[in-house]
């Protein structure tokens, strides 16, 4: 079968009819920190594909993935849209591995920290909807497989059993899991150690200057400590909020604890401290949830070259005032004392289950 040719490579943020010409240089490279006790060497950050591919031109979308890749970025959250919470049958991923081919990119370029939904599960076993997913990206395994999030209460024994088995049959190099409560980590992770079994590497968390009751939590403190997983901050802009945008035109994630409108109003007093410390509130955002002890990667969307590019700056900002961002935040942790420790996806202090 013969495929079309790729479309011809142009350099990232010049126009077509501009010829050759130098790349756009990142301020510093993106380093690479270990996610977990054992699994790869990833980038501090990371990009994410929900309303992402899908709303780009497909040119465009090559030019910031080899940007991405070539100022050091190497991880790449991917996720099949249409399911549970997300039924928007969405080709984010379809375009993704599309893209990868388009930018001329090997496999050891990149990591794919693929996202399996427990909506459908044990109806769909892990197994088969890994194997969809990699066939829509055009992949042969995930170095990661993210176990979503869920309401109620799963068999965890049997999910670890799965996740274990797709590790085993090479379908998958780890594993990690989005917006668990502590209590369901501690009990996979016991689960995990007594059975001989993969321990998780990664716990994909909303965690942001205003979002940070769980992850600062002490129950995850002692999961990142006792169990040696790394956390990806996840929704760290708000859908834009906290990156200046005052008017997303696009889905945000849960507003959890109800607390969006706290947020809309404490984002210009946000966007000044950026100022002061010069930077952009985009930086901001991402230089705060690298200020975590347990982060090993920060997760975010970019639709346009400029925004990346704009985003790498974090990395100067936090080398330059790392030290004082906490404190410097602390007033707009918006979730402190709504959203308790031991929440999961979608709880609040009402919901919340104490382990202890």
């Amino acid at each position: 079968m013969t495929h079309p040719a790729p479309p011809p490579r142009r350099d990232p943020g010049r126009a077509p009819d501009q010829g050759p010409g130098p790349r756009p240089a990142a301020r510093r490279p993106v380093p690479h920190h270990r996610l977990g006790a054992s699994g790869p060497q990833a980038s501090v950050l990371s990009l994410g594909s929900w309303h992402i591919w899908d709303r780009m031109d497909f040119h465009d979308a090559v030019d910031l993935l080899r940007f991405a890749v070539d100022a050091g970025i190497n991880l790449f959250d991917v996720g099949h849209y249409n399911t549970g919470p997300h039924q928007e049958q969405s080709h984010t991923d379809v375009l993704f591995g599309r893209i990868v081919q388009a930018a001329g990119l090997d496999r050891a370029d990149y990591l794919i920290c693929q996202k399996l939904w427990l909506w459908n599960h044990p109806a769909q076993p892990l197994a088969e909807q890994l194997h969809r997913s990699l066939f829509r990206v055009g992949a042969e395994r995930a170095d990661l497989v993210l176990l979503g999030d869920f309401v109620g209460r799963p068999d965890l024994p049997r999910l670890v059993a799965e996740v274990g088995e797709l590790i085993r049959a090479g379908r998958a190099d780890h594993w990690g899991f989005n917006n668990w409560a502590a209590e369901d980590v501690v009990t996979a992770c016991e689960f995990a150690r007594r059975e001989g079994l993969p321990l998780p590497q990664l716990a994909q968390l909303k965690y942001s200057v205003v979002r940070r009751s769980v992850a600062d939590g002490e129950p995850y403190r002692r999961i990142f400590e006792d169990y040696g997983v790394s956390l990806q901050a996840s929704d760290v802009f708000e859908g834009g909020l906290l990156a200046g945008n005052a008017t997303p035109n696009r889905r945000i994630g849960m507003d959890t604890g109800g607390i969006r409108e706290q947020i809309t109003t404490a984002a210009p007093q946000i966007a000044a401290l950026a100022a002061d410390l010069d930077a952009t509130p985009a930086q901001l955002a991402l230089a705060f949830c690298l200020t975590h002890p347990a982060t090993a990667t920060v997760l975010f969307g970019a639709s346009r070259l400029t925004q990346l590019q704009d985003n790498l700056g974090a990395l100067d900002l936090l080398a330059r005032h790392g030290g004082i961002l906490r404190d410097r935040c602390d007033q707009w942790w918006l979730d402190r004392g709504v959203v308790e420790p031991t929440a999961s996806w979608g709880t609040t202090r009402e919901a919340a289950v104490d382990p202890r």
